[in-house]
This record gives C-alpha cells, sequence and structure tokens, in this order.
C-alpha cells in the first residue's frame, strides 16, 4: 500500500502529429510578450480572477489548439480499451504484514476530526510505541505521505499520539538532515489535518526538550537538529508562532537553552522566506527575548550572536546576505518545492536572497531548470513526467527563463539532469513536449539546442537527440502545416 497504484501507460504512436499551437510567428514573440504574460500569472497567484488566454489570443484564429502528449494517448484509446482497467497494486512490507480481520475493521475508521475526538485508546502504550517504530521506519524509507498518514489515523489512539511524535524525534535526531526534515512534515500534515492535537504535539516534544540538555553532551548539534524538526509545523495550516515558541520553550528558559532552539527555528526560516518576513511574524506574535532568556543573558548580546537583528526592527534592509553555492540553491529550492510553497512565496524567497544580475546568471537558470524538472519525475519503471507539476511551476520558469538565450540554457540544464539519470526512456521527450505546451521553451531554443555543437554540452547528446526525433519531426510537419 505505501507505493501508489501504477496506472498501465498508453501506448505512444512515433507518428503523432499535432498542428503548432502557436503558428511561426510564436518565434517572432517579443520579450514584452513573456513580460506581460509573466504580470498576468504572478496577479493570478496572489489570488486575482485570471483566465490565462495570452496563447489564445496569440494563436491564429484557424488553429486548434492540441497537444502532442493528448493526440497520442486519443490514437492509443481503443488498444487501451482492451487492456484491463485494474490497475497492478504493489503493497509495501508493512501494509502486507496487516492481519486482513484487522484491515475491514479499520475501515471502519471515522474521519481525523472525529477520531481526535475519541477518548479511548485502542491498544496500550506498549503496542502503540512498536505500531509507531515500524510507520516512521516504513516512510523514511519510502517518503510515502498518504500512506504515513493513514496509517497514523488507523492507531485510533488519539490520547497517545505523543508516543509517536517522541519515536519520531528520537528515531531522527542522529540521522541526516532530510530524515528530520521529512518527520517534521508528517508531524505538521498530521497537526493541519487534525489527526494529531497541539496538546499532544507539545506532550511528546517537551519529553525529548526535557532532557535535550543532557543529549548535547552525545549530540553538540541538538539544538539545531530539534529545529529542523520543528520548524516545518509553522507552515500554513499548522500552529502559530507566539504560542509554538512559548509552549515548546516552558522547560528550556531556566537552563538558558530557550534562546537558542527559538534563533535556530528562525535560522531554518529565513531560509524559506526574507528576514524581514520572518521578523514580522515575530513581531505579530507578539513574542519578546525577554520572554525566552533567562536573568543572567545580556539580551543585546544575545542578539548580535545570533545575528537577530531582524526581529527587534533594527536591521537594515540588507539581511546579512552571502552567496550561495549551486548545491545550496538546488538544495533550498528542493525544500520549497517538496513543502509545495507557493509561486508567490518562492519569488519572494529569490528576491530576498538574489539581486538582478545573481537571479539571471546562467548559473542561477540551469540550477533553477534542473530543481523544478527533477521534482516532476515520477521514478516508477519507466520514469515518468508528472505534467501537473510543470503546469503549476510553469510561471516560476517563465519568469527567470526571460529570453531565448536563457531557454537554451535551461534546455543544456534539462538535458544534463537525464544524462545523470542515464537517460530513461522518452523522459527527455516527455519534458519536450510539456515544456513547449506550457510556453515554458518557444520553438527556436529547441531547434538551437538541436543544432548545437557547444562542445561543454555533447555529454550524453547523441542519444538525447535520438530520443526526442519524433519531437522535432512532429514540430517541423506541424510548422509547415500551420505556414500552409
Amino acid at each position: 500500500r505505501f507505493s501508489a497504484l501504477q496506472q498501465s501507460s498508453s501506448a505512444e504512436s512515433q507518428d503523432a502529429r499535432r498542428p503548432l499551437q502557436r503558428g511561426s510567428s510564436s518565434r517572432e514573440r517579443s520579450d514584452k510578450d513573456r513580460g506581460d504574460r509573466f504580470e498576468r500569472g504572478e496577479r493570478f497567484d496572489k489570488g486575482e480572477m485570471f483566465e490565462r488566454s495570452d496563447r489564445s489570443d496569440r494563436a491564429r484564429p484557424l488553429l486548434t489548439k492540441r497537444s502532442y502528449s493528448k493526440e497520442t494517448e486519443d490514437r492509443s484509446r481503443e488498444r487501451e480499451a482492451r487492456v484491463p482497467q485494474e490497475a497492478v497494486r504493489k503493497v509495501a512490507s508493512m501494509t502486507e504484514q496487516r492481519d486482513r480481520s484487522k484491515e475491514s475493521t479499520k475501515r471502519e475508521i471515522p474521519a481525523p476530526t472525529a477520531t481526535v475526538a475519541s477518548s479511548k485508546p485502542s491498544m496500550s502504550e506498549d503496542e502503540l510505541e512498536k505500531k509507531s517504530k515500524a510507520i516512521i521506519e516504513e516512510y523514511l524509507h519510502i517518503n510515502d505521505m498518504k500512506e504515513a498518514l493513514q496509517c497514523v489515523v488507523e492507531l485510533n489512539s488519539p490520547t497517545l499520539l505523543f508516543i509517536f511524535v517522541r519515536n519520531g524525534i528520537e528515531s531522527t535526531l542522529e540521522r541526516s538532515t532530510i530524515a528530520r526534515e521529512h518527520m517534521g512534515l508528517l508531524l505538521y500534515q498530521l497537526v493541519k489535518a487534525g489527526t494529531l492535537s497541539r496538546e499532544q504535539y507539545y506532550k511528546g516534544m517537551l519529553e525529548v526538550l526535557e532532557v535535550g540538555e543532557d543529549m548535547e553532551i552525545d549530540i553538540p548539534h541538538i539544538w539545531l537538529y530539534l529545529a529542523e524538526i520543528i520548524s516545518p509545523v509553522l507552515l500554513e495550516g499548522g500552529i502559530l508562532m507566539g504560542e509554538l515558541f512559548r509552549e515548546l520553550t516552558k522547560p528550556l528558559v531556566l537552563i538558558g537553552k530557550a534562546g537558542i532552539l527559538l534563533a535556530e527555528i528562525l535560522g531554518l526560516l529565513c531560509k524559506g522566506m526574507s528576514h524581514k518576513k520572518a521578523g514580522a511574524l515575530w513581531k505579530e506574535s507578539g513574542l519578546s527575548w525577554k520572554e525566552f532568556l533567562s536573568k543572567d543573558q545580556d539580551i543585546n548580546t544575545f542578539i548580535t550572536e545570533k545575528k537577530l537583528e531582524y526581529t527587534t526592527g533594527d536591521e537594515t534592509e540588507t539581511p546579512c546576505q552571502k552567496e550561495l553555492s549551486p548545491a545550496e540553491l538546488d538544495n533550498i529550492l528542493t525544500k520549497l518545492l517538496k513543502e509545495n510553497s507557493s509561486n508567490q512565496k518562492i519569488f519572494d524567497w529569490i528576491e530576498a536572497n538574489f539581486n538582478d544580475q545573481e537571479s539571471s546568471s546562467n548559473t542561477f537558470v540551469r540550477t533553477l531548470m534542473s530543481t523544478v524538472c527533477h521534482s516532476a519525475i515520477i521514478f516508477e519503471n519507466p520514469c515518468r513526467v508528472d505534467v501537473n507539476i510543470i503546469h503549476a511551476r510553469a510561471k516560476l520558469l517563465q519568469k527567470y527563463l526571460s529570453d531565448e538565450a536563457k531557454e537554451l540554457q535551461a534546455l543544456y540544464a534539462l538535458q544534463a539532469l537525464v544524462v545523470k539519470l542515464d537517460q530513461p526512456p522518452n523522459l527527455l521527450r516527455m519534458f519536450f513536449d510539456a515544456l513547449y505546451d506550457e510556453d515554458v521553451i518557444k520553438e527556436e531554443p529547441f531547434y538551437k539546442w538541436e543544432s548545437s555543437k557547444d562542445p561543454a554540452e555533447q555529454q550524453g547528446k547523441g542519444v538525447a537527440l535520438k530520443s526526442v526525433t519524433a519531437f522535432f519531426t512532429w514540430l517541423r510537419e506541424a510548422e509547415d502545416e500551420s505556414d500552409n
């Protein structure tokens, strides 16, 4: 059950053709057109009503907008009708161990909100401890959020879920940053869904925080590690900053560790938003460092040492920026994408950490393209592209792929990504189709990539070209058809 349904993929015809969406005149589209399109998209991100009509406005009246991938699906529909409709389900080890009689009972469990309302746990603390460890280990191994959430619901022990929280922390404290972030996201989703009450969340957290000072001997960076688990719950729909900080620091103020933990959490927040916004959240929550520092700690010295001036309003407009390496940029963007952050939130973070020159560099463009495309890959056999992700992130890419030269750099980055993955069959072609359909890449950059002899971009180029032969054949024939 941990593995998603493996849907039978439709056979794709290499001879399928579609008419050109925008006509040959689309190559003559000016940068102004792209800027207008982005401004309209940005207004949509801010919640205003928006109809994506710019592509139809540019298209010739007699042309019918169709998609290469959609056409291949239509052509194979008759053959699909003969294929059994039931998909093959791969069941993970945890699900296989469940007794079938228990499974039928668990299906009758009410919604998460109703579960929280029940008072009697369905199992003992020892049983829940074992179940919790199994769920956590399986989740960290497979990273199937949906299944993990359902497994916690099926525990049917809302008054004992502090044990799950405590085990989640203990299981990841000495693992990787990614494991801790994944655990934090799971706890956030449980709180957001109502499966895990805030009281149970605090109880499980406090059981670890109360012994944090002792654990610091063996785990010197424990406060950073705890912050990595805690910070996701501050996302929208989680727990408000003021309440969270005051509850979690109750046992830490007297021992002088409250400020250290909060400084680590705020530092992680500033990687996903500007310092100005993090400071605004602090002030809106009515927080003051006097609440969290012991009497013998000097507030001004602490704020200066931890670079927390943005929480007091004394910071200037430049928030201690440092130049991020491509690897650091990739890590932060990957985290934002996994959290399903809005495009606007990503725009804000980029604008807070990069000036215009940096965000228009080839290095930035290539890293952005590679990270977004990697997030859209469904790693099954064979690999597929989640076109919904490309659609959702189209405006993000369009803003920074602001001219044909940058679009070409983006295609080079995509080629390098596919080569790094050992060139899964048809993956590059699926990306080309999706990027073209979403107006991220125009025709001319595709042709320039095809004919490019740049020595620095030749690794895997031959195999890549062969994999997209049908795409370019279609592109040329569709363009000729449009011109005629």
